[in-house]
């Protein structure tokens, strides 16, 4: 196993346990790569004349779950514009990848990943400021 392999399996192996342990911020930030990693390769599927639809269609599939679960943990009761805002950009992302699998323009997708790059970029450092 190469010294990257073995650092990715540590890496992989510590979200989950934050994860298991309960740790909110471990579990949002775990989804939030996922979901950007999946959304990314989805991408690389459409760019890609010769992709296996197969990949595709997993990456594609992955990224909704995801994007489901999100929007499923968010309390609207307690969480006011915050939470609307992330519902919305959620969707927006959604909406995105359901256009892109109909007409193989990455486009709305790419601007998706930035949008939601942003909001993990900010919530890493919410993380690392409160541990």
């Amino acid at each position: 196993m190469t010294s990257k392999k073995m650092m990715q399996a540590y890496q992989k192996a510590d979200r989950h346990a934050a994860a298991e342990a309960g740790d909110p911020h471990a579990l949002v930030s775990m989804l939030f790569e996922e979901l950007l990693r999946h959304m990314r390769l989805f991408v690389a599927t459409l760019e890609d004349d010769n992709a296996n639809l197969e990949a595709r269609s997993k990456h594609f599939s992955r990224s909704l779950t995801i994007l489901y679960g999100l929007q499923n943990s968010l309390n609207f009761e307690q969480g006011g514009e915050i939470v609307e805002n992330l519902f919305r950009l959620y969707e927006y992302a959604r909406q995105q990848l359901l256009s892109a699998s109909r007409t193989n323009d990455e486009t709305g997708t790419n601007a998706a990943i930035n949008a939601l790059q942003d909001i993990y970029d900010a919530w890493s450092q919410i993380n690392v400021s409160n541990h």
